[in-house]
Formats: C-alpha cells, structure tokens, sequence
C-alpha cells in the first residue's frame, strides 16, 4: 500500500459528512469566569480518566491534499493506538506509541518508527496531525506544555473555540455523553493543514 494510495482512494462521503464546523456563539462577559472554572474542573476530571477511546470518522487535508476514512484510538496514558482505514479499499495504517517513540505500519517500505508522532505521518504520508496535542484537544482539553491557550465559550458555557500551538479548534458538543461531557465533534486548523474529526463512540482505552 502507498501513502499516496491510502490518501486518495477514501470515502469521498466520509470527507462530505465531517465539513460541519461549531458554531462561534460567546457567553456573556458576566458567565465567562463560572464557565472557566468549570472547564478547569472538566480537565482535572479529565486528567483522572486517563484510559479512553473512540470510534468515528476522520478528514484531513494538506497544501490540496487529503482523505477521509474511519478512526480507532485507544489511549492510555502516555501509550496510544491509532488506526485509520478506507472502507471502500480495505487498505489502513496503524501509528503506535508512547512519550518516548512511535511507529507507523501499513505504509509502503515497512514500518517505520521515529522520536515524533507528527513528524512521522508528515514524512510518510503528507498529513498534518499534530497527535499529542490532539489526545488532549478531542476530549475537549487544553494541551499541557504546550504554551498558552485562548478560549471561548459558547452560550450553554461549554468550549466551542480553543487557539492554541498555532492551531484553531471549534468544537461541537454531545449533551447525551456521560459525565464529563465529551466532544462529537471537531475542527482543527493551522494554515493549509486541517484535521475534522466526528466521533461516533466514546470508550474505555484497552490497548493489547
């Protein structure tokens, strides 16, 4: 399987379903301070649930390029699983690994492995994802070390703007999902490069 391959022979359909974006409403200046500090109390929770996944659908795009397909990610912890595969050419990849290392399989030439997640999908298949950071983004928190942020809330008082590394994310939420309440969907930007994602089921992260 080629990188180039995988890229361009996904579900066109998949790409048209994720091109919804959150709406950009803001809280009034007198709820932002009730809303941060229930945002800090979500990521504290957050930082607790350490072991989670997600089944969904996944678009991403580069300087013209891009595919969609479905995504799988178990994490826990520092260690992670992510699978990507196109349902119509059965063809996928798996990224793997923790703070210290990755490994990319499926790709053309063997696997291949490397200090940065991010750097590996750019080298290897031209996509932009910034993996760390989005382990925290998707369930709707602040990257840690990852510098400042800058937020804004939407009128139920929940995240619906984070800018931060550079990237834009707008989120929309799911106000079925148990506590704490946990994103369906998102968009992150930085440039050219863009990542949406919709998730279609939150879990427990089990990685074997």
């Amino acid at each position: 399987m080629t990188a180039r391959a995988l890229v361009l022979a996904v579900s066109l359909a998949c790409l048209s379903a994720c091109t919804a974006t959150a709406p950009r409403a803001t809280l009034p200046p007198d709820r932002i301070a009730s809303a941060e500090a229930e945002q800090v109390a979500r990521e504290a929770a957050l930082r607790e649930q350490s072991a989670w996944s997600l089944q969904g659908r996944i678009a991403v795009a580069n300087q013209g390029k891009g595919g969609s397909g479905r995504i799988d990610w178990r994490q826990e912890g520092a260690r992670y699983q992510v699978a990507l595969s196109a349902p119509v050419t059965r063809q996928s990849w798996r990224l793997s690994g923790d703070g210290d290392g990755a490994r990319l399989e499926g790709i053309e030439g063997g696997p291949r492995e490397g200090s940065d997640a991010a750097q590996l999908l750019r080298e290897a298949t031209g996509w932009e994802i910034p993996v760390a950071a989005l382990a925290e983004w998707v369930r709707g928190a602040r990257a840690p070390g990852l510098g400042p942020a800058r937020v804004a809330y939407g009128v139920d008082g929940r995240l619906a703007h984070l800018e931060q590394g550079g990237w834009a994310i707008d989120y929309v939420w799911n106000a079925m999902s148990a506590d704490p309440v946990l994103p369906a969907r998102l968009t992150a930007r930085r440039g050219e490069a863009q990542v949406r994602l919709i998730i279609d089921r939150w879990g427990d992260g089990v990685i074997e």
